[in-house]
């Protein structure tokens, strides 16, 4: 019988922190737990949250390579460090988990204070900064790809191979067939670019699609998430390709959309990965450049190697190459039902199941055995985690 267990989540306040974080306080709570979220401002405002679920908004303070702001960076998680402290106090969680995001910081300073287990994941393919300096003093690190680069080899024992939570409407596509698709039938692409759209896909995808060749370009439907400023010039590129389109800044039913789609050209987030890799459809993706760490261009490798997708980098990524490869990945009658097939065999479906799992075993002994793991977890009690490595962390835990 499970007993009701209080826990934080903390993330930053982007889609790829909050949306994992939001999937596994709904799987919390459907098992009777309590839940309460640390975010900062942006987060609050990315919907989600769980029904009666708390939200405390903490400062986040950055510590970057410009010293000029260290001060002020430090000053500011220290301050959140004691609000999550108090937090801590009347909340009494079992465990905090972090989802990356600076505001994640103080909320896992707080947990290691205080000696409450903690848990990290890690959405993509590199260790964000944050899960880096929190990497030594955590109980446990949730991962969504098998090789994750900047995780230190000495902390691999601590690694649970999860994979990244998605919607459940997302989930319920993997029962679902892969749309039919004849030599006659319509050909449905979607166009997504993360939550805002991106530029260079607008730039780019009216004018390759119109290089394919008539076979598949007559049987196009197109459906295209832009930027306000590009959605109208994108449309008149459209209707001088005569292919149909549909345009918007915003696709909220973008589940269904996905489940319609058999193939898709987009960015290559953590988000987006899990999604495809899940419902299985396959891609064509093309890694944010200025991505920190390049995660994206990590992050699409082990569905490009599986053959579930292919990637363009986008200083190569030109209306000429995008016909190439869709031409490529379309080819013969069953080549996309096939792409969708080797995207799916990436997908982990179970990852919001596994990582509750996870999260209800910390502090138990010994770990649970039905997780998905890449190793057998160490057991660190709390009062044996070791300090932050890193001098600004290092000085807190003296006061």
């Amino acid at each position: 019988m499970s007993f009701t267990k209080h826990y934080v989540l903390a993330a930053g306040g982007t889609g790829g922190h909050m949306i994992p974080a939001y999937a596994l306080g709904r799987e919390l709570v459907q098992r009777g737990h309590r839940v309460a979220l640390i975010t900062d401002e942006r987060g609050q405002k990315i919907p989600g949250m769980v029904d009666d679920g708390q939200v405390h908004v903490l400062p986040a303070g950055r510590i970057t390579k410009d010293p000029r702001g260290w001060l002020s960076g430090v000053h500011a998680i220290m301050k959140g460090r004691k609000m999550a402290m108090q937090l801590y106090d009347s909340f009494e969680p079992s465990a905090v988990v972090g989802f990356g995001g600076y505001p994640a910081f103080p909320a896992l300073l707080a947990a290691n204070r205080k000696n409450i287990p903690t848990i990290i994941h890690e959405q993509n393919a590199v260790l964000g900064r944050v899960n880096r300096l929190a990497a030594r003093s955590v109980n446990a690190i949730a991962t969504s790809y098998p090789d994750i680069l900047k995780l230190k080899a000495k902390y691999e024992e601590k690694v649970h191979l999860v994979g990244n939570p998605v919607r459940e409407e997302v989930i319920a596509l993997r029962e679902e067939p892969y749309p039919p698709l004849t030599e006659e039938g319509i050909f449905r692409v979607l166009v997504t670019g993360g939550s805002q759209g991106a530029t260079i896909l607008s730039d780019v995808v009216p004018d390759g699609l119109a290089l394919l060749p008539m076979h598949l370009r007559r049987r196009l439907q197109v459906t295209q998430q832009c930027r306000e400023q590009d959605i109208e010039r994108v449309r008149e590129k459209y209707a001088e390709h005569d292919i149909p389109a549909e345009l918007a800044t915003y696709l909220p039913d973008l589940p269904q959309r996905l489940g319609w789609s058999h193939v898709v050209i987009g960015r290559a987030g953590a988000s987006t990965i899990a999604e495809l890799t899940t419902a299985g459809r396959p891609a064509i993706l093309i890694p944010l450049p200025i991505a920190t760490d390049d995660h994206q261009t990590h992050n699409v490798r082990e569905m490009v190697a599986a053959g579930g997708a292919r990637s363009i980098a986008q200083p190569q990524f030109t209306a000429k190459e995008l016909a190439k490869q869709m031409q490529k990945m379309a080819l013969g009658p069953d080549a996309l039902q096939n792409a969708a097939r080797f995207a799916k065999k990436c997908g982990r479906p179970d990852a919001v199941s596994d990582l509750a799992d996870l999260v209800e075993s910390i502090g138990t002994s010994p770990l649970s055995k039905t997780l998905k793991v890449k190793k057998e977890a160490s057991q660190i009690l709390p009062n044996q985690r070791p300090a932050l490595a890193k001098d600004i962390l290092a000085k807190e835990t003296t006061q």
